[in-house]
């Protein structure tokens, strides 16, 4: 029997990534769901390829010519809309596995809804986790959901890792987390001239081919913050157990330090197949089309200590992490408003940081006891955000 996939945010690079996997693997996996947000021309195309059971777009005015469109091409693909249908294809019964690969926020309750259901998880959406963490992962245990990291580094640790290392890292012998950063295309920069970063600077990452918001994060090294605080939920983690290395050639994508001495480390070509056949397969092993990994081109890994004054968004993730409650999540939302302000050209790349730490001054985290109680934060954290865009925006 084919597994049957539902696959969120479909047009982003991770889902078409993940759609580049499953075909070629025509006898394992079929597509039954796809959603899109903004690139509907493409998810149209990808619906006509892949043949799925369901699409999901974000509007009615949206749904309308694509259900049009695809009638006309005689396919029986049913439209849904907004996060009820996302929802509807991420727990539906015929639905084995979920790629959770909307960004930010929005991701958070299909990707709850596909835990709630007991699927197969495969987790690109790291902001479900920071936002959530522990009812996430109360929820992934009640309901016997299988998570399975597909960030590359989180997918290296959980295959550095012993089989068993849900009963603890001191009882399995793990020392610490070495979390790799590429350190973005501002690594080298002189720190007076990151005012100056355009947004188009900013996207250009030197190793991996990404989405314009993880891209600006990768530069500001907030993405690297989110994974610390994400790394945490996974494996069961204290912050000052995960250490992150910046690492520039991005080959090494995450280690794992024993007490023994011993730190394993997963390598590969900065290719996201990779991680995305690993989890979709595994335990097994299959074909992802990453080519071998040649270490005489390489011929050389670096390592270096990230500098805080040059990456602020690091140490405030780190503050959060520690925080715990809803810190995280106003730390998330107040980075989606201020990556978005910026790439609409409202703030300079240097103000991020500077109006998230001014959204963390302003409202006092709280312990989380329900959903809603993040779903408030995220709320409030947003309106804060958009006053401090209004008072100081360009």
């Amino acid at each position: 029997m084919k597994q049957q996939i539902s696959v969120l945010g479909a047009t982003g690079s991770i889902g078409l990534s993940t759609l580049d996997v499953i075909a070629r693997h025509p006898h394992d996996y079929q597509v039954f769901a796809l959603s899109g947000f903004s690139r509907l021309a493409e998810l149209e195309r990808l619906c006509l390829l892949h043949r799925p059971q369901f699409a999901v777009v974000p509007t009615s005015e949206a749904a309308r010519p694509l259900q049009a469109a695809l009638e006309a091409s005689g396919l029986d693909t049913r439209v849904l809309v907004g996060e009820q249908g996302l929802c509807e294809v991420a727990a539906h019964p015929q639905v084995d596995a979920v790629m959770a690969a909307i960004v930010g926020a929005a991701g958070l309750k299909p990707t709850l809804a596909a835990v709630q259901a007991g699927k197969r998880v495969l987790l690109a959406n790291k902001e479900a986790l920071v936002m959530s963490g522990a009812l996430f992962m109360q929820a992934v245990q009640a309901h016997g959901a299988v998570l399975l990291p597909i960030d590359s580094e989180h997918n290296a640790i959980f295959q550095c890792m012993p089989g068993d290392y849900a009963r603890g890292l001191g009882q399995v012998g793990v020392r610490r987390i070495l979390l790799t950063a590429s350190g973005g295309p501002f690594r080298s920069w002189p720190l007076e001239r990151l005012a100056e970063a355009t947004p188009q600077q900013a996207c250009a990452h030197p190793n991996w081919a990404m989405g314009r918001k993880i891209s600006v994060d990768s530069a500001s090294m907030m993405n690297k913050g989110l994974e610390l605080i994400e790394a945490c939920w996974l494996f069961d983690a204290r912050p000052a157990q995960v250490e992150v290395v910046i690492h520039p050639q991005s080959v090494i994508h995450s280690l794992v330090d024993y007490v023994d001495g011993s730190v394993l480390a997963q390598l590969g070509n900065p290719d996201m197949r990779t991680p995305i056949a690993h989890a979709l397969a595994w335990p097994r092993r299959i074909d992802s089309g990453v080519a071998p990994l040649d270490l005489f081109a390489i011929a050389r890994l670096d390592f270096e200590a990230p500098d805080e004054r040059r990456f602020p968004c690091l140490k405030l993730a780190r503050q959060a992490a520690e925080a715990g409650g809803t810190a995280p999540a106003l730390l998330n939302a107040a980075n989606e408003v201020a990556v978005a302000a910026f790439l609409d050209g409202r703030i300079r790349f240097d103000e991020i940081a500077r109006m998230i730490e001014a959204v963390l001054n302003r409202i006092s985290a709280i312990a989380v006891q329900q959903l809603d109680d993040v779903l408030h934060a995220d709320a409030q954290a947003r309106i804060v955000a958009q006053d401090w865009l209004v008072r100081y925006g360009h």
